[in-house]
């Protein structure tokens, strides 16, 4: 995929500036929605969305600088982009965590070397991925 546009969005603490989390694969920032791009969670009606969710919420709560550079496209409701906290990518830290899986459609394969195995034993992958 090419990226159209690379923008930074917010920079904030996830405490002060209103980080909530949809699923494992979207983060609200401020009110903005960000679609983690090449991400691949479970859906959030599924026990391991749910998990993935609680990681995500817990991952994040480690506080620090939440940055996110879009792509300047959207899926639904959201922007697509990369968020880092800290300077982490957040989507890689879910995907190596085994909360998620590489939607290579997407992300030209950069998360497949951090996908588990248990992960890709127990987690469906998207048919759009």
């Amino acid at each position: 995929m090419k990226q159209i546009l690379v923008a930074l969005l917010l920079f904030a603490t996830p405490a002060a500036a209103g980080v909530t989390v949809r699923d494992v694969d979207t983060i609200v920032i401020n009110g903005t929605p960000v679609r983690l791009n090449g991400v691949d969670g479970p859906e959030l009606g599924t026990a391991a969305g749910q998990s993935a969710k609680r990681w995500m919420v817990n991952f994040l709560r480690q506080g620090g600088a939440v940055t996110c550079d879009l792509t300047g496209e959207r899926s639904y409701d959201r922007y697509i982009g990369v968020c880092y906290i800290n300077g982490q990518d957040i989507g890689a830290a879910a995907i190596a965590a085994g909360q998620a899986l590489d939607c290579a459609r997407y992300s030209a394969g950069r998360y497949r070397h951090l996908e588990t195995p248990a992960a890709k034993s127990r987690l469906p992958r998207a048919r759009y991925c």
